[in-house]
This record gives structure tokens, sequence and C-alpha cells, in this order.
């Protein structure tokens, strides 16, 4: 029996799903797996549209563009996310966990954890994983992937698609995801936090060496390397408060940041 008083989201519903038959492993471990897997298949959709405009270098072509195609990404995967809470019977906007009355301490906490993790542990990742991989702390060009995922140049209108709808969506999308669905439920399921940070870290940090995807190992283990600290502390914060409003209003500022520090303006 379900008990509808719990908030649809907290740990002991969910607990209670669970022990209903209404999550089961699949719906968590699909959705981990499957923002990486749509990341790859739009990539090759909009490889295969410049091959057939007669781009000599389909593949090259289309990775520059991966703040604009990155919202059919989130589309696929939202769209895969609302059938899963039906499943559960659930609302979808049930994993947001809105609460109207704490907007401003959700913003607060956001802000907070953007000024005092995100330069600590992306600086983190960073140096260990320039030193594991290139063996130097240094930012080189190979890191950077020049055209590729920095100093990129796109019309006007992809720039301004960039800078306003891309991280907009992103982000909470992200989230929502990777913690509020798939960390929440497989924390149930395994009863382990561990467990559940490794794999979904893995995937989650997988996600961002393959966006866009370049076919050179070292920058793929380097971009694997430099994320996964950062989803990884994430997670434990999410894990720990259960509060996912206060994670995408830290998510925002980075991905809006990754869009303007990567595009030629």
């Amino acid at each position: 029996m379900i008990d509808k008083t719990l908030t649809s989201n907290s740990p002991p519903a969910i607990q209670q799903r669970v022990q209903a038959g209404r999550i089961g492993w699949a719906g968590p471990l699909v959705l981990t797996t499957a923002r990486t897997a749509l990341i790859l298949l739009v990539q090759a959709v909009v490889a295969v549209a410049f091959l057939v405009h007669g781009d000599p270098s389909p593949w090259r072509a289309q990775a520059p563009w991966w703040t604009v195609y990155a919202t059919l990404v989130d589309g696929g995967c939202l769209v895969l996310l609302w059938r899963q809470t039906r499943r559960e019977g659930i609302r979808f906007f049930d994993l947001f966990g809105i609460d109207r009355s704490r907007f401003g301490r959700e913003g607060l906490w956001g802000l907070l954890y953007l000024v005092v993790l995100f330069p600590t542990v992306a600086r983190f990742g960073s140096k260990l994983a320039s030193w594991l991989v290139y063996r130097t702390t240094q930012l080189t060009p190979a890191m950077l992937a020049p055209g590729l995922l920095s100093d990129r140049h796109l019309p006007r209108w992809a720039v301004v698609y960039s800078l306003s709808v891309f991280w907009m969506v992103w982000s909470p999308t992200e989230e929502v995801i990777y913690q509020a669905y798939c960390a929440a439920r497989l924390k149930a399921l395994t009863k382990s936090t561990w467990a559940t940070v490794t794999l979904v870290g893995f995937w989650w940090a997988l996600q961002h060496s393959v966006f866009p995807f370049v076919f050179d190992w070292r920058l793929i283990v380097f971009r694997f390397l430099q994320f996964l600290p950062l989803v990884v502390v994430f997670q434990l914060i999410y894990l720990r408060t259960r509060c996912l409003p206060r994670m995408i209003i830290m998510h925002w500022p980075m991905d809006l940041f990754a869009a303007v520090l990567t595009l030629r303006l």
C-alpha cells in the first residue's frame, strides 16, 4: 500500500514503490546510459546532414554545434523520463521537488555551492586529469580541441541560441535525470551510496567526454577524469539533501560559462 502523504520523490516514497514493484532496475539503468547514447546518436544524425550537403569532413563539421543540437538530446531524455514517471504513477514535475516558499533559500544554497565548490572541485579535476593523461598540469591545445570544444565559430543565430536556450534546458535535464531519477532510485535499489555514485558517476562523466565526440582517446580519457570528481560531489550533495532546485541553480551558470568560454564571440 502506497502512503500518499509522502512526497513523491522522497526516499520513503521511492522505497515503497520499489517494494510495490513499480520501480525496477530497468528504468534507472536505461536512463543512466540513455543520455550518452542519445548524444552519440544526435551527433551521427547531424553529421549525416553535413555529409548530404557535401561537407568533406561531416563528423568534424558537426562537432562545434554541440550547444545547438544539445536540445534534441534533452528532448529525447525528457520523453523517456516522462514515460518512466507515468509507469511509476507519479507526475513528471514531482521529480523536481519545487516548493515556492523555499525559492529564496534554494537560490542562496545554489549560489553558495557554485562559489565554494565549483572552482575548487573543477580545478582539482582538471589538474588531476591533465597530469594523469598528459603528464602536465598546464592546459595545452590538445586538451581544448580548438574549433571543436573551444574557440568555436557559429552563425549569429546559433550563438544567441547557445547563450540562451542551451543552458536553460541542459542543466535541469542533466540534474533531474542523473540525480532526482537515477541516483534516487539506484540508491533505493542498491542500498549503497557508493554503488550509486560509482554507477551514475561513470555515465555522467562519460557523457561529458563524448559531447562532442572527438576521435582522440587521450582527450576522451582526460575529459572523463576531469568531470568525474565534480559529478561525484554533486551526487553526494544531492543524496544527502534531496534538494534538486539548488543543484539546478548551481549548474546553470556552469553551462552558461561553458557556452561563453568556448564560443568565438
